[in-house]
């Protein structure tokens, strides 16, 4: 079994591979706080749960890859990977690893490292050229060449980020749950908002993904369009763009550049 740990700002997303399918996955709360020795118990208690894996921590592991947006998560998982998982090849994602997506950019190394895997995915998955759109923190688009080249992207505020803000700073609004009304033009305050963020948000996806597409192909049809990221359904019905939805490109990505690298460690 693999192991893949995608850790991003909000959420951390683990899944587990056996061979190419993905057979479980979890998602847990992003905490810089949390040292090895409570990653590891945490761990233990997921994968304790799982049928085909042991009860002891390592048990039916056999890889682990690791991609991580926050610097504090990624040292503490890799201190994990050394005092838990010792005998077990682990490939975590920073600058040296091959990922056979080169990467166009004035500074590569200012990519994160999840835009990167997602790249190696739809490359992979669809072929390029395809755009990313991954609906996290932040909501990203990023551009692969029909050559498999990461050539750029756009980075936005999140869904979530955008309906705290409004709760913070709007003195007659506050915090709403994330729903679509029940139309366009909301008939009290809560809906106005959710409106708002849902249709709004389908609006910009639709309009970044158009500009973007004249830019990387010469036929904008024949670029691919991918969603992903945990937030992707609250706009897939309302965005009139995107081809595919993908929950676990990242995971997919980190098993593929776990594949490519394995045998050099």
């Amino acid at each position: 079994m693999l192991l893949t740990i995608d850790v991003g700002n909000t959420h951390t997303v683990l899944g587990l591979f056996d061979g190419e399918e993905i057979v479980e996955h979890w998602r847990i709360s992003t905490d810089a706080r949390r040292t090895a020795d409570e990653l590891a118990v945490l761990l233990q208690g997921l994968m304790g749960m799982h049928p085909l894996l042991g009860m002891e921590l390592g048990d039916g592991i056999e890889g682990i890859a690791i991609c991580s947006t926050v610097p504090a998560v990624l040292h503490e998982l890799r201190e994990v990977t050394r005092r838990y998982y010792g005998d077990v090849p682990a490939v975590l994602v920073e600058p040296g690893i091959k990922t056979g997506v080169p990467i166009l950019m004035d500074n590569p190394k200012e990519v994160g490292a999840d835009r990167i895997i997602n790249a190696v995915a739809a490359v992979d998955l669809y072929g390029g050229p395809a755009i990313v759109v991954d609906f996290g923190t932040a909501t990203t688009f990023d551009a692969v060449s029909a050559r498999g080249e990461y050539t750029g992207g756009v980075i936005a505020p999140g869904i979530e980020i955008s309906v705290e803000a409004l709760g913070v700073k709007g003195a007659q609004l506050r915090k709403i749950e994330l729903a679509r009304p029940r139309s366009v033009i909301g008939k009290n305050t809560v809906e106005a908002m959710q409106a708002g963020i849902i249709y709004g948000f389908a609006g910009q996806v639709d309009g970044v993904v158009e500009r973007m597409k004249k830019e990387l192909a010469d036929d904008p049809d024949d670029v691919t369009v991918i969603a992903t990221g945990g937030l992707a359904p609250m706009v897939l019905g309302e965005s009139s763009v995107i081809d595919e939805h993908e929950p676990w490109l990242t995971l997919i990505g980190l098993r593929l550049v776990y594949e490519r690298n394995v045998s050099r460690l």
